[in-house]
């Protein structure tokens, strides 16, 4: 890869954040597993354009983060991580790549074909999208906990970003804070992305000292 690119990959991590924070925001809250058809029908007839935006934009973000997680990969390994969870990293990213994309193409497919379901098929697919979540959840939990180990272990990063990706790790598995935890994950990875991009900057070479005359 040329170097040029090579410098912007670890933006790749910024953009997964973003096009995570605005999915949530567009988004919102879909119906409980246990929501009865006809309150799926109603609230996907509601928000049809809405879900179907947020679940394209889920789909991309976690698309950027299997390329954020090979970045940090990358990272951890020319820094004196283990290679063993810098492997992690990349296992966490495609965990979390795999649940996130298989829980926006249910709900997607929910919203962008309603009208051809009936009341108990549309049900079946609402339960099947609130129980996709697992594979995010354990991805996340492998992520940031290898992460974590790895910058405590001297990764050459601040030893608390260390520290919050282990927090975040393992509450992520934790079903009442998860949420929460998640976006801690998002927002430490705007912060991790950026300060990489930046020490990745070419240093401006030194001017030349002329030799002394003889």
């Amino acid at each position: 890869m040329p170097q040029r690119l090579t410098r912007y990959a670890p933006l790749t991590g910024a953009l997964f954040a973003v096009l995570v924070i605005v999915a949530f925001v567009t988004g919102g809250e879909t119906p409980d597993a246990n929501a009865s058809p006809i309150k799926v029908l109603t609230y996907y007839a509601a928000h049809r354009s809405r879900i179907e935006t947020s679940a394209v934009l889920v789909a991309f973000a976690f698309l950027f983060a299997v390329f954020w997680a090979a970045t940090l990969y990358g990272y951890l390994r020319r820094n004196g991580g283990s290679d063993a969870l810098a492997v992690l990293v990349l296992v966490g990213g495609a965990l979390m790549a795999v649940g996130a994309g298989t829980l926006a193409g249910a709900e997607y497919g929910l919203a962008h074909n309603l009208g051809h379901l009936g009341p108990q098929t549309a049900q079946a697919l609402n339960v099947l999208s609130n129980t996709l979540f697992l594979p995010l959840i354990f991805g996340s939990c492998v992520f940031g906990l290898a992460s974590g180990l790895a910058i405590l272990g001297g990764a050459g990063l601040p030893r608390w970003l260390g520290w919050v990706a282990v927090v975040a790790g393992v509450c992520s598995a934790i079903p009442p804070i998860g949420f929460f935890a998640l976006l801690l994950f998002v927002l430490w990875s705007l912060v991790v992305s950026i300060l990489l991009f930046v020490r990745s900057e070419p240093q401006a070479a030194a001017p030349a000292v002329p030799a002394p005359a003889m």
